[in-house]
């Protein structure tokens, strides 16, 4: 049977009785956790056993561990990382730079597939601007769109070879916003021949990747009433132009870019092509409405997914130990250059 056309986030580090009635009665596609819901390995490995328990099939788990400032797995009981801009502008050649991003996001899937995450909200290929906000700006690549398209692919491949589906965010290139969408909507008026020839690039070059995240972002030139996760203008040029033909989801419903009842949020969204809504903050409040306004998975949509979750593989076999010595060794390397 088709699940609900939704991922859902929880409260804690335990599923309460009444989270669990819920998510067993409305059965959403997928699951995404934060840092709320994260005390140790063992606590995080039953999390996830019982968010599948809830909806009784292998539902996809989801996580943004971009490392840096957007992580949700910490020291001690995880690896550490910088910041991906700063990791990036380590390497002037992009091959060791690529192939440093490869072997830090292999050993992140490791990481996350040993406690039952098996996606990750990366790559972030937004084209990093100088006036690009600062909840954004270090998490990006680059500026360059060939550059952050090569590291975005090996991003991609390191955690596929983990076993972890990439999500590709946030498309169609939010690196030209200046504010933060957590807290506003950002406008765009970048002409839609530069936004193509540019920010759309990376996009392009990885449309193949199974699963991606909208912006909360107008593109005035293309769409001046509405954000790209609600407007079926930008939704045909990610569809055609770009060529992305998997499964696209919202960003979270509950960021304030985001306005209106959150049932109307969700029927939006969906109305506009995307195939699956986002809701982060676990508030019942606001999950209830959702959950009500979301259809079960049907059509495209459910092929899209279907397809998706058909490359989660079990990881390729790894020697954790020879990878982490030769990401240290290509970073050493780089200190000497």
């Amino acid at each position: 049977m088709a699940a609900r056309a939704v991922i859902f986030g929880c409260g804690g580090t335990t599923l309460t009785p009444e989270e669990l009635r819920f998510f067993t009665s409305r059965d959403p596609w997928g699951f995404i956790l934060f840092a709320r819901n994260v005390e140790n390995p063992e606590q995080l490995r039953a999390l996830t056993d019982s968010l599948r328990q809830a909806v009784g099939r292998d539902a996809p788990v989801l996580i943004d561990q971009e490392g840096g400032r957007v992580a949700r797995l910490r020291g001690p009981h995880w690896r550490e990382w910088e910041p991906a801009l700063d990791e990036c502008q380590h390497f002037s050649d992009i091959d060791a730079r690529a192939r440093a991003m490869r072997l830090r996001y292999r050993l992140m899937a490791g990481e996350l597939r040993s406690v039952g995450i098996d996606v990750n909200c990366a790559p972030v290929l937004d084209l990093v601007q100088e006036y690009s906000h600062a909840v954004l700006k270090n998490r990006c690549y680059g500026p360059d769109m060939q550059g952050v398209a090569i590291t975005g692919r090996a991003v991609a491949e390191g955690l596929m070879e983990g076993g972890v589906l990439p999500v590709i965010k946030h498309m169609p290139g939010q690196g030209r916003a200046d504010l933060d969408s957590h807290m506003n909507l950002p406008v765009v008026s970048t002409t839609h021949t530069e936004l193509t020839n540019t920010d759309f690039a990376p996009f392009r070059a990885l449309a193949d990747l199974p699963m991606a995240m909208s912006a909360h972002v107008i593109y005035s030139d293309i769409d001046p009433t509405a954000p790209a996760t609600l407007s079926p203008r930008m939704n045909v040029i990610m569809r055609q132009e770009i060529g992305f033909d998997g499964l696209l989801m919202t960003d979270d419903l509950s960021m304030h870019a985001l306005t209106g009842p959150f049932g109307k949020r969700a029927e939006n969204a969906l109305a506009a092509g995307c195939d699956v809504v986002l809701h982060c903050n676990g508030d019942p409040n606001e999950m209830v409405p959702v959950a009500d306004a979301v259809p079960l998975l049907e059509g495209r949509s459910l092929e899209r997914a279907n397809a998706a979750l058909a490359l989660r593989q079990d990881p390729q076999p790894a020697d954790f130990e020879a990878l982490e010595a030769e990401y240290a060794e290509l970073r050493e390397r780089t200190v000497h250059a």
